[in-house]
C-alpha cells in the first residue's frame, strides 16, 4: 500500500506533538505550486535543497581543516549531514517535524562562503566598506529564494514560509555575538542545538586527530572527563588498554550522548513549565525551550572555550585561514576591478536594465566558490 500525501499528513497530526509544525497547516509557498502526490510540503523542501548545486559545492568547502589537509577531516558537506542526523533523533524524541529540522540542517550552511569562518570574516569586511555586510545564514536564506535557478517561473527553490524562517532565525552561540533572535518554531531551536552539538563533537574528533590537543589535555574538560569516564565503565577494565582510534570515536560518541539526553530532559522540563500547548504559546516565549540544563550548559561552556583556544586559536588553523583570507581579498578586488571576468550569468546581472550593485554580485559568486575553485580561480586571474 502506498502512502498519500493527505496519509502522511493524517499521521503527523496523529503522532506529532500539538505545538509541532504540521505540514497540513503550512502558510504555503510565496509561488503557488501543485502539490505533490506522495510528498508533503516540508518533505519537497528538503529534495530540493539535496538536489541543488549549493549543496553539492558544501563537499568542498572548509568546515576546520582545508581539504588539502588529510582525507578524514569534516568539510562543510559532512557537517551539515551530521547536524541533520542530530537534528532529526532530537525532533523525533520530542514529536516535533522531523522533516522540517532535516530540511532547515541541510540548508543552514549554505551560504557559508569558502575557508570557514575566516572566509566569513573577510566577506564582512569587504562588504562593510560598501556599507554593507555579510553574514552565512542570510546568505544561505538568498541562495535557495534568488540564487538557485531551477524553475521556469520564479527564482530560487520556493521553499515553504515555515522552512525559510526556520533559516532566517537560525543560529548558534557563535552566531549570538552580533545578534539574539527569539519567537522560534521549536524545530527552529532544535536545529540550532543540533549544530552546536555536532560541531563540538566532530571538532573534538578532527582536534585529536591532527593532534592539535591530545587526551591528557581533555581529561581537564568536566564533560569530556564525565564521558570517558562513561566508555571505560561500560567496555570494562580492558577499555583502558583501548586502541586510541576506538577511544577517540567511542568517548566522542558518549559525548554526543550526554549532550543528546541532557536537551531532551531538559526541553521536556521546559515545555511542563511554560505550559506549552500549541504553537502560539511557543513563539509567545521570550526565550527558547529549547536548550541544556543550566549546570550542563555551564560544561558545554567550558568545552566550548578549550576548543577555541586549542584549535580555532592554534597557529595552524590560523595560517591556513590567513592563507584563505589572502586568496580571498585577491579574488574579490580582481572581479571588482574587471566584471568582465564573471561568468556570463553573474555579468548579465549588472549589465541588465536596473543592475545589481557591483559589489553583491561579486559577493554572490566569490561566497558560492569551494575552496580549491577559489585557488585555482585566483591564480588563474
Amino acid at each position: 500500500m502506498i502512502a498519500t500525501r493527505k496519509e502522511l499528513e493524517k499521521e503527523e497530526k496523529r503522532t506529532l506533538a500539538p505545538y509541532a509544525l504540521l505540514s497540513a497547516w503550512s502558510r504555503g509557498r510565496e509561488f503557488e505550486e501543485q502539490e505533490d502526490e506522495s510528498r508533503t510540503l516540508f518533505q519537497r523542501d528538503r529534495d530540493r535543497i539535496i538536489h541543488s548545486k549549493a549543496f553539492r559545492r558544501l563537499s568542498g568547502k572548509t568546515q576546520v581543516f582545508v581539504a588539502t589537509y588529510g582525507d578524514h577531516f569534516r568539510d562543510r558537506l559532512s557537517h551539515t549531514l551530521e547536524v541533520a542526523q542530530v537534528a532529526r533523533d532530537l525532533a523525533r524524541n520530542l514529536k516535533l517535524n522531523e522533516d522540517v529540522c532535516e530540511a532547515v540542517a541541510l540548508a543552514h550552511d549554505l551560504g557559508h562562503p569558502p575557508f570557514g569562518h575566516a572566509g566569513q570574516d573577510t566577506l564582512n569586511e569587504i562588504m562593510q566598506e560598501f556599507g554593507s555586510h555579510f553574514e552565512h545564514n542570510e546568505q544561505s536564506k538568498r541562495i535557495v529564494e534568488k540564487l538557485e535557478k531551477q524553475f521556469p517561473n520564479f527564482d530560487g527553490l520556493n521553499l515553504t514560509h515555515e522552512v525559510l524562517q526556520g533559516l532566517a532565525k537560525h543560529q548558534t552561540l557563535y552566531d549570538q555575538q552580533t545578534k539574539k533572535i527569539t519567537g522560534k518554531a521549536l524545530e527552529a531551536q532544535v536545529v540550532d542545538l543540533a549544530d552546536e552539538i555536532a560541531y563540538h563533537n566532530h571538532d573534538l574528533d578532527d582536534g585529536l586527530r591532527s593532534e592539535l590537543f591530545t587526551f591528557e589535555d581533555l581529561r581537564h574538560v568536566a564533560l569530556w572527563k564525565e564521558a570517558e569516564e562513561l566508555m571505560h565503565k561500560k567496555y570494562d577494565r580492558k577499555s583502558k588498554k583501548m586502541d586510541t582510534v576506538v577511544l577517540r570515536h567511542r568517548t566522542v560518541s558518549k559525548l554526543i550522548s550526554l549532550m543528546v539526553h541532557d536537551l531532551l530532559k531538559n526541553t521536556d522540563r521546559a515545555i511542563k513549565k511554560y505550559k506549552i500547548k500549541t504553537m502560539k504559546d511557543v513563539l509567545a516565549q521570550p526565550k527558547n525551550i529549547v536548550g541544556f540544563s543550566p549546570r550542563f550548559a555551564k560544561k558545554v561552556s567550558q568545552l566550548r572555550t578549550f576548543l577555541w583556544d586549542n584549535m580555532y586559536q592554534s597557529s595552524r588553523v590560523i595560517a591556513l585561514s590567513k592563507k584563505g583570507q589572502a586568496i580571498l581579498k585577491r579574488l574579490f578586488v580582481k572581479l571588482y576591478a574587471h566584471p568582465e571576468l564573471l561568468p556570463p550569468a553573474f555579468y548579465e546581472r549588472i549589465q541588465a536594465p536596473h543592475g545589481e550593485k557591483l559589489e553583491i554580485v561579486v559577493k554572490d559568486y566569490v561566497a558560492g566558490c569551494t575552496d580549491q575553485f577559489a585557488t585555482q580561480l585566483e591564480k588563474d586571474l
